[in-house]
């Protein structure tokens, strides 16, 4: 039995919001975040970058990174309440995302009024991101090997929801019309992930951008130089590194 061929690349994926298009007068928008890796770049500088981050916070690598608890100050990150350790902290971790090479494939789905009850808006911003996945790697001559997507578990049903909706996508109900070669990991929520660890930094900023466009925005400020646009050109070394 022979392996299948692996691209060199790997997404990790991470939401902000609730998937329910009910309306949410707090954060009234849902956004799906794809952090796009070459794996080269992944273990040499992005895995490496966080040890390194968290050995010289926490003494150890065993927390979790999680935006919220971040901004709140919460649970590990209660030290975060000292203002002097809060900027070293932020600064480190700015100048980490800021280095590193990868890309952002988002969708920011607004609930505005215009969707229907029973529609599961992290389905469509699954459509948006895996066509947007599909352009970034047709860019780079990577569509015809295996790339997979890793997903955080969210419940029995919801899991089995999601792969059931992107094998759909994935078998050719998409604009391009073309079976993409992706294949989705569960993963458990106790797993220790760099990678969606990442990911979870980056789709409340994204809402955020997109609500209040007007409001000092650092954390989007640096993301949106990683975002990917299918009108601009896409190179390996923005992915990875030689």
């Amino acid at each position: 039995m022979e392996l299948p061929e692996y691209s060199d690349y790997i997404v990790y994926v991470d939401e902000s919001g609730h998937a329910a298009p009910e309306p949410d007068p707090l954060y009234p928008c849902f956004v799906l975040a794809f952090c796009l890796f070459g794996k080269k770049a992944y273990i040499r500088q992005v895995a490496p970058g966080m040890q390194e981050l968290k050995f010289a916070f926490f003494g150890h690598d065993m927390v979790v990174f999680h935006e919220r608890e971040i901004r709140k100050s919460a649970g590990d990150f209660g030290f975060l309440t000292n203002p002097k350790l809060r900027k070293e902290f932020h600064e480190q971790l700015n100048r980490l995302i800021e280095t590193c090479h990868f890309k952002v494939i988002s969708e920011c789905i607004l609930k505005d009024g215009r969707h229907q009850a029973h529609e599961n808006l992290y389905h469509m911003a699954l459509l948006g991101c895996l066509e947007g996945l599909y352009e970034s790697l047709a860019l780079l001559n990577a569509v015809e090997k295996t790339t997979h997507v890793v997903f955080e578990q969210r419940g029995k049903n919801e899991d089995q929801l999601l792969e059931l909706e992107f094998r759909r996508i994935c078998s050719g109900e998409n604009r391009h019309q073309k079976t993409y070669p992706f294949v989705p990991i569960m993963a458990s929520k106790k797993v220790n992930s760099t990678g969606l660890q990442f990911a979870d930094l980056f789709a409340r900023p994204i809402g955020l951008a997109k609500l209040r466009p007007d409001q000092p925005n650092r954390a989007y400020e640096i993301i949106r130089r990683k975002q990917f646009t299918p009108e601009l050109p896409l190179t390996q070394s923005e992915l990875d590194i030689p």
